[in-house]
């Protein structure tokens, strides 16, 4: 593909190494051609690099084969997906599921990039529901707007929860954040 063609978010390979474009800009230098100024994220550790490429200049697109999957559980750092056509069964590492058991509970549904039949990006849904299972007591009385509290949920994950959630309760989480989003009512 030409450097004219390409977009934030596209998988590419640079010198056999895997990328996601992460951010470019059009630049005019002041002596010769425009050039794309080009932020390429290694997909393997996360490490930026930069890149100058004239317009006409190709690089090479990286297709990802996206299939959805089912968490199942996880054993001694490893992570166990079915994928949900055929089902066949494959096991990550706490480094290539990053920090996903946090907000996985068995049998939720999650998208997997995989690329030359290795799996790359684990992408989890946006948000999800999980029950309060440890936090203080509703305080009587406190009308402070922003005063949270730490609570565990479900998953062993902490979040700071708004005073009138309490245990047995359900909250969305933002799995981009970290952070609580609303109280969930059955």
């Amino acid at each position: 593909m030409r450097a004219s063609e390409m977009k934030k978010g596209m998988t590419v390979t640079v010198d056999d190494v895997l990328y996601v474009i992460a951010g470019y800009q059009h630049v005019k230098l002041g002596k010769g051609g425009a050039v794309f100024q080009t932020k390429l994220k290694k997909i393997s550790d996360g490490s930026i690099r930069d890149i100058r490429l004239r317009a006409e200049e190709n690089i090479d697109e990286a297709y990802l084969d996206r299939r959805k999957y089912e968490y199942l559980y996880s054993a001694s750092g490893e992570h166990v997906l079915m994928d949900l056509e055929t089902f066949d069964q494959i096991t990550l590492n706490d480094d290539q599921f990053g920090d996903g058991t946090k907000y996985l509970k068995p049998n939720e549904q999650l998208q997997v990039s995989m690329y030359e039949g290795l799996p790359v990006i684990v992408a989890l849904p946006n948000t999800v529901d999980l029950e309060v299972t440890d936090t203080a007591p509703e305080i009587k009385g406190a009308t402070a707007t922003n005063q949270y509290k730490p609570a565990t949920l479900e998953t062993g994950l902490e979040v700071q929860v708004p005073p009138f959630i309490k245990i047995g309760e359900k909250v969305r989480v933002d799995t981009r954040t970290g952070e609580y989003v609303t109280r969930v009512k059955e």
